[in-house]
Order: C-alpha cells, then structure tokens, then sequence
C-alpha cells in the first residue's frame, strides 16, 4: 500500500472468527499477517493470533479490542545459529521436540481451543498441524504464505539422516488438510496443497514519508542512507566507519543494547517500524526473506543481500528480487571484513522497476471472508499437473546431493511458462547462476551429463564457449591471457564434441602422511576445482598449431596424432602455457615407453615438465589398461585450485583429465581405479612419490562430506557427514608446499625403514619364543605374554606387516619403539636390511634419515583419525569439538616431530590456539598442517557460525600483519569427480556464426 491511499474489505453482515497461526519462524511471518488481520479486523470481525512473535508487532499496527493475541508456539521454523547460518539438524530436532513429540497433546488441546473461540475459519501462515487441529474440529482451514515447511525440510533430511523423512510426510499430510492455498509471489514448491489461488504482495502500509521519517531522524534529503537490516536476529556485528562511503549513515536494526557503534551508525530502537525506514532510505543490506523482499519491492528500495546457508526459500525469493532490477549480491567475506563500499554504491545506481500489486492483505482478507461465510472457491484447472510437478520437485530436493548450491533445474521454471501459470519472463542481465545456466545452455547443446548447479563449471563453459568469438585486445587485456587464449582458440574444431571433466582439490582434514602407511584418513573435496575440455580429432581434421605443423612438414610425415595441451594461468606460475608432441614418442616400436624414461622427456625442459601431470594420464592409460590412441587429443586446463598450497592441484589436475579422456574414448573406469591410475602418473612419471588419498578425494569425494578410506592401498569404507555445527577452512601460510620435496621423500623413507626395523624386530622375536624351551616366566610361574598363544599370533602378523599403520600405538609402546634409532644412515640400513621395499623412492647412502619420529607418526594417527572418526557422531557439545581439536593438534606436532613443519604453519596453529584460549565465545578448536606437510596449508575445525568466519578472517588479517603475506582461505566442498560424471557438449550454431573462421 502506497503512502497516503486507504483501502477496505467490504464489511460482512456476519461477525466472524478468525483463528490465525503463524510459525515460529522469523519476523516476516507476522508481519505480513499483521497486515491481513488488519483488514479482517477492519471489516468487524475478530481474530484470535496464536503466534510466539513479540506483541508489539501487531499491537503498533492494530488497537482494537477484536485483536486477541495468544502465545503459543506450535512449530520451530528453521533453527539458526546466526543471522546468516541455519542449523539443520537443530532445526529437525527442535521440530520433533516441538510439533511431533507433544503431537496428541497439541491436536487435542487445539481442538478444544478451536471449539471453546467458535471459530469460523482457521489460517495457518505456515503452521502445519493447525491445519489437521482444523479439520479435527471440523472447521475448514486456508494457508497464507509462499514456502511451506515440507519443501524447506527437504533438505534437511538429507543431512540428518533417512530415520527424519517421517517429519517431512507428517508435515505435508497435514498441510492436505488445508482447503487451499493462498499462494504469495517468490512462492516455492508446495505439492501438499488441493488448490491454489495466487494474490499479490503482501505489504506493511507506510504511516510517515520520506521527509518525515528523515526529518525525525534529523537527517538532510540529500544524505544516503543504508538500512542494517537481518531481521530478529541479533549477530553483535562489529561495524566500523571506514566500511560506509563517506557522508553515508547507517541505520542499524537488532543492535544490541551494549553494542557500540561508529559515529555514522545510528542504532534503531527494538519496536521501531521497519517499512518507514525503508522508504526513508537509498538502499539495504541485510539477509532475504519474505518481509524484507516483498517490502524492497514495494517501494522500490535497492536491496544489498547476504546469502543464508541451507535455506531453500531463498533461491526463490533471490529470482525475484534479481528480474526486478532491484538486488545487489554481497558475498558473506565482504560483509564480515566491510567491503560494503562497491556493493553499496552499485546498489543506488539501480532502479528497481515492481508494478505488481501490492495489496495482497485486502485481497487476502477478502478470501478469508468469503470463504468463512461459505463461499466455495474453484478448484485451478491445472492443479493436477501443478501438484504431481510440485511433487516431483520436492522429490528431487529430498535425493539431491548436500552441499550443493540450492538450484531448482531448467524444466520446472519452462514447465510454469507452458502451463500458463506465470507469463515468460523476458531475459535480463544478471551475475546469478540462473544467469550462467541459460548462457550454457544457448552455448553448448549438453548431449549428456548435467551441470549439477556448479557456477564454476557453468563459468567453464562460458569462457569455452568465448574461445571462438574473438580475443579482448583492448589495453585491459592482460598479454598472458591474451597468449593463452590465441592458443586455445585454435585447439578445437566447434563442429565436433567435447568432453568437459571437474576434479576438486582436497582438504586433508586428518590422516596427512600416515597414507602411505595405510592409515585411515578424513578427506574433504574442496570448492576449488579443475576443469579439463578434450577433444579427439582424426590426425588430417586437427587443427595444429604451427610449429607442430611444420615439424609434420619437416619430416615429411603424413598427418599423425598430436597431442596439444594448453594451460590457463599458466604464467601465473612461471610456465609455458602450451605443450604438444607426437603421441608417437609414446611407443617403443609397438609397446608404449617405460615410466623410466617418460619422467625424463618431460624432465628434459623445466618450463614444460608441468605437462607430465596431464600427458601421463595418456601413457599411464595405455600401459596400464593396453588403450590406444589413434586419434589426435587437444586439451583445455583450466585450474582453480591454487599450486604449492597443500591441497592437492596436481591431483585435482590428473583425476580431470584422465576423466575427460575416458570419456571422449568411451573407457569406464571406476572412481577408485582412476585414482589408483593417477597416483602411478604422479609416483612414476612426475616422479613424485605420494600416497594415494589426494586422487581418491579428487575422484571419490562428495560435497560436504569427509572421505573416510584406508590407504590398503585404497579401500573407501564410507562417506562421513560433516555435522551442521562443524565447519573447516583452510589456511594457506604461503610457504609453498612441494610433494617432491627432499623432506617429504626422507621423512617417507624413514617410515619405511622402520617399518622394515618393526618387521625385522617381530620375526626374531617370534623365532626367539618359538625356539625356547624354557621361556622366561613371571613371578607366579606363566609364561610371559609375548610367549603366550595370542601373543605368537601378533607377532607372526608383525613379522609380516604390510603396512606399519597395522601396528597399535600400545604394541608399538610395548616392544618396538627403544628398537628404531632416532637416526641411520643410509648406508648402514643397506648393509643391514638389504631394502626397505618402497617402490617410489630411493635411499641415498650418504644420507642420514630420521627413523623414529617418521615410524611414531603413522602408527599414532591411525589411532587418532579413528578416534576423530568416532568423535564426529558423539553429543554436540564444547567436550566434543575440543577432542576434535586436540587431535588435530596432536597430529600438526607429529608433522613437527618428523621433520616437516614450517615457520608459517606453526604461526597459523598458534594464532588459532590463540583465539581459542583468549575468545570470549569460543568458536575455533583445533588446527593442523596439512598433506605433505613443510608448508602448504592448515586445516582450521570450527563451530559452523559467523563468528568463527570472523575469526578466522581475523587469524588472516594477523598473519599478514605479521608477515606481509594474506592468506588464502578454502572453505566450502564440492562433488568429486566420479559423482559429477562429465559433460559432452557442441557448440550451438547461431546466425552470422561460421565455425571455420
């Protein structure tokens, strides 16, 4: 409602009764009620709110005696951790204890309330057993609203666990009880409703104008204003002036009553009147949801909005906001740090353009009326085929993968347009994925696989689709970019397929260097992935660059198979951006070349030894699996896992491309024997003798969950959910982290010797007690336990270990570790053991090893990564994520013991101990170096709110200012290779378009 105009229900002849529950989720719920039940009230009848909102949310719109506010909370909504973080277990959990547990009770007592009010007519904005309360009572029932808590629980289930979908059908056999829906635009799925009628906005009408509201605040015209707005959620925000554009204000909601602010922050009382704010202001910033949306809209405020994670009303909301014109995205880093500047003042140059109604209350109220009386409202023609698509949908929410960004596929919003029941929207520009997915989508036509929401693969194809448009020569185009994509221009022909493969890297949240003693490890796929293009051409119909070309001509070849790699970002890293050969000089007459001397062609020039990682992948395939290649191969790179920071990017780079060649050469390989298959292009032809987790992460992981596998060599036992309180990040020292790096060999060689030591130590003493005829005994005459039957048995198994990890830390304790010397030369291990059995390293007999401390390692974090395992389902509780800490702490000063720490790790894990101890609150628990160790990064487990985003954004801040380096930060997991599958596109032909220029 505009400011200044009146409207009205026409007045019933019959007093009615309204009973209207509103859920316990969010200000946004009772405030468009308020605006409902002011119409009711208007029209002379009276309405019972059951509701746990505060009273003056309805009290300062309404005085009237009809108004009856009875506080009840009947359901939870979603339980947040902050403004920003949902909790979806809590919120499960809360429900049940809520609306489930107590359920009889409720629908009894309900009942009897409905009765005792003779109540007309039952609303539920969105309270589901209100609506089986109703039908029990034999009144009839409406929903008012634009989500219901089946399709936001959807989700939910997913991370809780299967034994929670009884809450999700219980809540959707109540809402069925609802005559129909009165369906409010952004409006999610909702297949549990019979019918649906759609009304505009609903919207607090203004009492004050802009002038006035300023002019109270004692505030000029002509000053910006930004509103502060995440609703009923107080999240003690450390604001600072610097953050604002100077002569800027901010009006700030929910301060709390301690909290201190910057002198162009002003703090808003509790109970103050939030549409007036809005048309007093030029923008807002804060979280969506349905209040503060459909409010923007309404008197076109540009909205500056955070994303909230895991809440599935949002996308909806977010489209909306976006079509009109009248949403700025910030990302979550910006807000905690106050990058607000650029996102503030892209938000004023914006002009929202909503035309829609706004009086979705009076039209509401109106229904209601009607409906109270008697009046029976047709059902929607497509009602039918609207519920089973709805229904479809929520399905699809309730299998779709965790983690994985909130996206509801292409078809649905195609199947409303066909149906008529919004009219096509016109395309507009816009950064949001949706945005990106049609770009795709008029790009490439997807022959097979799906883009399963990932904006960087989205981003992928836009940058390969961009390849044949032309170059940006302008004088912002850096020449490094300019060389890569003259290159890569000419690297596919555009009639033909490509096959597009997405490999992540990896967080080593626990088990590091123990895997290549075969400890169990905990793995998480990171957000940063690599994406790889390949095509296969017949040699006479590839496109060559010229001096392979003129190689051809030279030796006065036939057209033969060529393999053609570009590298984006190459330079960043100080390497050629191209490489190419024969696929010839892969063979050795009719047999492919040893591993031997593939490491020393690509040894043989430092610039170009990057490409191993990538061409291997091509001899390792044909060695191991006997392929040939009778094809010419061009591959795309492009990798936005950082290098040297201890997060796996040469395995993220082998996974992807071996996928990609798979695919486009119709080979199946399983996840974990395509992991397997990159290690041997790691060990053998980079040469780089690393355990087996990095690959398995990059090809087996899933989105939001740690990989748990025993490196035996590489068995998968599960898939561990991360609890929805935890959270990791990592941390990069900027120290760069090598796995080929002496240290990380020595330190692997030391294992093995004491493996070897162990194994040794074992089989004498087995033949010790075997060969005794008078074992020595104890005191009271039994033998002692080494002799005894099942002590024979453990030392028989140590006598023939395989792994060293198979050895427990009480065991070791016990008999072996006064056996291994801290140190020994290679040499003396030599004359004495012969070998020690590692296939991918070599013992320099002039070289001294530590022993000890790399054997201690392995055997004591097997233990502690079972025990973190363990640990990850216990109580939710500060005793659990301080074991969870303490582990990893033990595990970054076992790195230490070995050799392989370094100044700036140990500095992050201090900083962390540091908030740790002296927070008030305490958010961060425990931290560790990661993978190969001797730089790279850290791995940070924190409780899942703002405030340790802050802090570890803080931890950032103190490492620069203590060593003029910013760290990176890794947060957030992405679906490995084997579930993302791949994708084989061609390029769409357009008008104008000519695929041979």
């Amino acid at each position: 409602m505009r400011f200044g105009e009146e409207d009205h229900v026409p007045a019933s002849n019959k007093h009615l009764v309204f009973a209207y529950y509103i859920t316990g989720h969010g200000f946004g719920h009772a405030t468009r009620v308020v605006e409902v039940v002011r119409h009711l009230i208007a029209a002379g009848h009276d309405v019972h709110v059951v509701t746990g909102a505060p009273d003056f949310v309805f009290t300062s719109e309404i005085q009237s005696s009809n108004l009856h506010i009875r506080k009840v909370l009947l359901d939870c909504g979603a339980v947040q951790a902050d403004a920003l973080t949902v909790d979806r277990l809590a919120s499960l959990e809360k429900y049940s204890q809520t609306a489930v547990v107590p359920r009889s009770s409720i629908l009894a007592t309900e009942v009897e309330w409905l009765n005792s009010i003779k109540a007309d007519l039952v609303v539920s904005d969105v309270v589901p057993v209100a609506c089986r309360a109703a039908a029990d009572a034999g009144i009839r029932s409406v929903c008012v609203t634009n989500f219901s808590w089946d399709f936001i629980y959807a989700e939910y289930v997913m991370a809780a666990g299967y034994h929670h979908r009884s809450i999700v059908w219980q809540i959707a056999e109540d809402y069925s009880h609802c005559e129909f829906l009165l369906r409010l635009p952004g409006y999610c799925p909702m297949p549990a409703f019979r019918d649906v009628i759609d009304i505009p906005l609903v919207v607090r009408r203004l009492h004050k104008s802009r002038m006035q509201v300023r002019k109270e605040l004692g505030i000029g015209n002509d000053v910006k204003l930004v509103l502060f707005n995440f609703g009923g959620q107080q999240a003690g925000w450390k604001l600072k002036q610097e953050w604002l554009p100077a002569g800027w204000l901010c009006l700030v909601c929910g301060a709390s009553d301690n909290q201190e602010l910057p002198p162009n922050f002003i703090k808003l009382a509790k109970d103050v009147y939030t549409p007036d704010l809005i048309a007093a202001c030029d923008c807002m910033l804060g979280k969506i949801g349905y209040g503060t949306v459909s409010e923007a809209l309404a008197y076109k405020l540009p909205f500056v909005f955070v994303r909230r994670d895991y809440f599935n009303e949002e996308p909806f909301l977010r489209n909306m906001l976006e079509y009109y014109q009248g949403g700025v995205e910030m990302i979550r880093r910006d807000l905690l740090t106050g990058h607000w500047i650029p996102y503030l003042e892209r938000a004023v140059s914006l002009k929202p353009c909503y035309e829609g109604g706004i009086n979705g209350g009076e039209v509401a109220a109106g229904i209601l009326q009607d409906t109270a009386i008697g009046k029976n409202y047709a059902s929607d023609k497509f009602s039918g085929v609207r519920r089973l698509r709805d229904a479809i949908i929520l399905g699809y929410q309730l299998q779709r993968a965790p983690g994985g960004d909130i996206s509801i596929p292409e078809w649905y919003i195609l199947a409303e347009n066909e149906l008529g029941l919004r009219p096509a929207l016109p395309i507009v520009e816009t950064n949001g994925k949706s945005s990106l997915a049609e770009s795709c989508i008029e790009d490439f036509e997807i022959l097979h696989g799906e883009l399963h929401s990932l904006s960087d693969t989205m981003a992928f194809l836009r940058s390969l689709a961009g390849l044949d448009s032309g170059l940006d020569t302008g004088k912002n185009a850096e020449k490094r970019q300019v060389r890569e994509r003259v290159a890569a221009a000419g690297l596919f022909n555009w009639e033909e397929e490509i096959f597009v493969a997405r490999a992540p890297g990896r967080l080593d949240v626990m088990g590091g260097i123990a895997d290549y003693s075969g400890s169990l490890v905990l793995q998480m796929p990171i957000k940063e992935a690599c994406h790889v293009a390949v095509q296969r051409n017949h040699p006479s119909k590839q496109k060559l660059w010229k001096h392979a070309l003129s190689r051809q001509h030279a030796n006065g070849q036939r057209p033969i198979p060529v393999l053609q790699i570009v590298s984006f970002g190459s330079e960043l890293s100080n390497r050629a951006p191209t490489f190419d050969m024969d696929l010839s000089d892969f063979m050795d007459g009719d047999k492919p070349i040893t591993y031997e001397k593939a490491y020393k062609y690509f040894a043989q020039d430092p610039s170009q030894n990057w490409a191993a990682y990538i061409a291997g992948t091509i001899l390792v395939l044909m060695s191991e699996l006997g392929v040939r290649f009778d094809d010419s191969i061009s591959i795309l790179v492009s990798s936005a896992v950082p290098e040297g920071k201890g997060v796996s990017s040469s395995a993220a780079v082998e996974v992807a491309t071996m996928s990609a060649i798979a695919a486009a050469h119709g080979l199946k390989i399983a996840p974990r024997d395509l992991a397997l298959l990159c290690q041997k292009v790691e060990n053998h032809i980079v040469g780089a003798p690393c355990g087996v987790m990095d690959q398995m992460t990059s090809a087996c992981g899933e989105a939001n969950k740690l990989l748990a596998m025993v490196c035996q060599p590489a068995e998968v036992k599960e898939l561990v959910n991360i609890p929805t309180h935890i959270r990791f990040w990592g941390i990069d020292s900027g120290i760069r982290h090598s796995i080929g790096g002496a240290d990380y060999g020595s330190v692997r060689i030391g294992a093995f010797m004491g493996l070897k030591m162990i194994k040794s130590e074992a089989a004498a003493l087995l033949s010790r007690s075997v060969g005794s005829v008078n074992p020595p005994q104890h005191e009271n005459g039994t033998n002692s336990y080494e002799f005894e039957e099942h002590g024979i048995e453990l030392l028989e198994a140590e006598a023939s270990l395989d792994y060293l990890c198979n050895v427990s830390p009480h065991r070791y304790e016990a008999f072996y570790t006064k056996k291994l010397p801290e140190f020994m030369l290679g040499e003396t291990f030599l004359d004495k053991y012969v070998d020690h059995n590692d296939s991918v390293t070599v013992i320099d007999c002039k070289r001294k090893y530590v022993v000890r401390a790399p054997a201690r390692h392995p055997i004591y974090e097997n233990f502690r990564v079972k025990a973190f395992k363990v640990l990850l389902t216990a109580a939710t509780t500060d005793e659990q994520l301080s074991a969870l800490g303490e582990l990893m702490y033990q595990c970054h000063y076992g790195y230490g013991e070995c050799g392989l720490g370094s100044d700036g790790t140990d500095r992050l894990v201090k900083l962390v101990q540091e908030r740790q101890h002296r927070s008030e609150s305490r958010t961060l628990f425990g931290a560790k170096i990661t993978g190969g160790g001797s730089g790279g990064s850290v791995c940070v487990i924190g409780r899942n709110c703002i405030r340790s985003s802050e802090e570890i954004l803080e931890i950032q801040q103190r490492y620069k200012a203590a060593t003029g380096y910013l760290p990176y930060i890794f947060e957030g997991s992405s679906p490995g290779a084997g579930k993302f599958g791949y994708l084989k596109v061609r390029r769409r032909f357009t008008s104008g378009w000519n695929p041979h220029n």
